[in-house]
């Protein structure tokens, strides 16, 4: 899957770009059913909230076939080869819950700013992908973004250790108001299926869930091969220490795996 030059003007301009059906239910509905699973294991990649709901799963394309499948996709690697020109390979995998009425708040950030902080990434020559699982909704914690904060680099930020489960590099009120007076805020919403891409200074954040609608999002942090990590501190499974390149899987490999897996479930019946 290639972007046009409009999307690829887009992106550069506002820092995203919202591509709102590159999935079908068919390949979503696997994706969900194996997120479950993965948040009911007892695996010390699964990060929970405060309240015990899962918050995300790391690294998931290590343990389990679909979300690996996932990984490896054209429909995501190809576009942000696009973008930087070059071989990427798998800095970070998450796949992010919003649990219904538990999923507590993401707060202001950029995600740059932690890979350099954290784990001595060079420059924001990587970025998030993301494939809504779920409906995201305007009531279910969408992801919210300032369009345009990425011109800015990378912005003075606090290690908030405190506020929820996960620790996080982030914005202070100040900011993050006139970075919304400058570029506004949009919470892109949609249809399972539906993919977001954004650069890596892009400033965004989320609400919690209240609502009994969860939110799942898997996103794929893709950086570029000469981008390599050098002064890792977090954890292997966190921030990935295996730089070699992404090999894509064929377009109908998640098709095919979820075609799969309903076979064997009505055969189980």
């Amino acid at each position: 899957m290639r972007l046009t030059d409009q999307q690829l003007e887009q992106f550069n301009d506002l820092g995203y770009i919202f591509l709102p059906d590159v999935f079908s239910a068919e390949e979503v509905e696997a994706l969900r059913a194996e997120a479950e699973a993965v948040y009911a294991s007892p695996r010390e990649e699964v990060w929970r909230e405060k309240s015990g709901a899962a918050r995300t799963a790391f690294a998931a394309h290590r343990y389990n076939e679909a979300f690996r499948i996932l990984g490896a996709h054209p429909r995501l690697i190809e576009p942000v080869e696009q973008v930087f020109g070059e071989k990427l390979y798998m800095h970070q995998y998450k796949v992010n819950a919003k649990a219904a009425f538990d999923g507590e708040v993401w707060q202001w950030h950029q995600d740059y700013g932690t890979w350099a902080r954290d784990d001595g990434m060079p420059e924001p020559r990587a970025m998030n992908i993301s494939v809504f699982i779920d409906e995201v909704m305007p009531i279910n914690g969408p992801l919210m973004i300032i369009p345009r904060s990425h011109r800015h680099g990378v912005l003075n930020a606090g290690h908030d250790l405190e506020t929820t489960s996960y620790p996080l590099w982030t914005l202070d009120k100040q900011t993050v108001t006139d970075l919304v007076a400058e570029g506004g805020i949009v919470a892109p919403t949609g249809k399972p299926g539906a993919v977001l891409m954004f650069h890596g200074n892009l400033v965004h954040g989320s609400a919690g869930n209240i609502t009994p609608y969860p939110r799942k999002i898997v996103y794929l942090t893709l950086n570029s091969v000469s981008n390599y990590i050098r002064t890792p501190t977090r954890k292997e499974w966190i921030a990935h220490q295996d730089f070699a390149p992404i090999e894509c899987v064929a377009d109908d490999a998640l098709l095919q795996f979820a075609r799969q897996r309903a076979a064997g479930q009505h055969a189980a019946e």
